[in-house]
């Protein structure tokens, strides 16, 4: 079933932020910018976890998040073990939200058009999994990088 390869997906890539997060040699670097990068990781971090809440979990998981996509790219210094509890929390989300969908779920319309047109909620679902590997890769960039 598809949603049982979209969750493992969301599940192998969440993961992988919360090692990159662990992999800094020094928690500061996780805020730094530089040139050319204007989003350091914690907030690429703070993003990741708040789009995947929101588009998931509040939507058609019914979690009750209420995102504060303005905080994402403002908040700075959120200790690392709180990034880690983000993500931590966002695979609890993602693992009961897509738990609940059919394959007939997935074939429906999403319930709000992000992109500026309709699309299934199964489009939609692969799009946000693109996202999070985007930024993924932006922050493993952003690690081998700045963290010296």
């Amino acid at each position: 079933m598809i949603t049982e390869s979209i969750r493992s997906l969301f599940t192998r890539d969440l993961n992988k932020l919360r090692t990159e997060i662990e992999s800094y040699q020094n928690e500061e670097t996780i805020w730094k910018t530089d040139k050319n990068i204007s989003n350091s990781a914690g907030n690429l971090c703070l993003h990741l976890v708040g789009n995947l809440n929101n588009y998931i979990g509040a939507t058609l998981g019914n979690s009750g998040y209420v995102r504060n996509r303005e905080l994402e790219f403002s908040l700075k210094d959120v200790p690392r073990t709180e990034l880690i509890q983000q993500i931590e929390s966002t695979i609890e989300i993602i693992h009961s939200s897509l738990g609940r969908l059919s394959t007939e779920d997935l074939q429906k319309n999403y319930p709000s058009e992000p992109l500026g047109y309709e699309m299934t909620t199964e489009y939609f679902l692969i799009h946000l999994f693109g996202h999070l590997s985007y930024h993924l890769g932006q922050i493993n960039y952003h690690r081998r990088l700045l963290d010296l």
